[in-house]
């Protein structure tokens, strides 16, 4: 089965282990902000066939974090402090599930980012984060990852 992208979509560029079963991944950049989007599949949905409400606060997290690191170049990475997603209404498997990330603020210890998750255009859920900014490897700790820089 063959997959029409939206114009601007290409392979996601950051691999997780966590969404690595959820691939293929796809991500475009407008001005910059970093878009997240895949067709659902049944890998992605509960057992109602509707997609996962995990799926979309993941997939929120990513693109904005990596919003945010856009927008910031110079930082080691970022470090999620708050997430909150607020489900809307349901999307079914062969969707095409969208984030639109915006990034609302940064600073030197702080960003905050909010996203809409669409599927086929429609509003399905509405996400927040606020996250650590993370100058260099001392601040960074053994648990923490950067969240990389996008492509440009």
């Amino acid at each position: 089965m063959s997959i029409v992208l939206p114009d601007g979509f290409a392979p996601h560029f950051r691999k997780s282990p966590v969404t690595e079963p959820w691939e293929p991944l796809y991500s475009r950049r407008i001005d910059d902000v970093v878009q997240v989007g895949l067709t659902l599949r049944p890998e992605h949905c509960n057992s109602r066939g509707l997609v996962h409400g995990g799926v979309i606060a993941v997939l929120a997290d990513n693109a904005m974090g990596l919003s945010c690191g856009s927008a910031l170049p110079s930082v080691e990475g970022l470090v999620t402090v708050s997430l909150s997603v607020d489900y809307v209404a349901v999307a079914k498997v062969g969707q095409w599930l969208q984030i639109e990330p915006r990034v609302l603020k940064t600073g030197k210890l702080m960003a905050f980012a909010d996203a809409l998750a669409k599927a086929d255009g429609a509003i399905i859920a509405r996400a927040s984060a606020t996250f650590r900014v993370l100058m260099g490897p001392s601040t960074a700790g053994p648990t923490t990852a950067s969240t990389g820089a996008p492509p440009k």
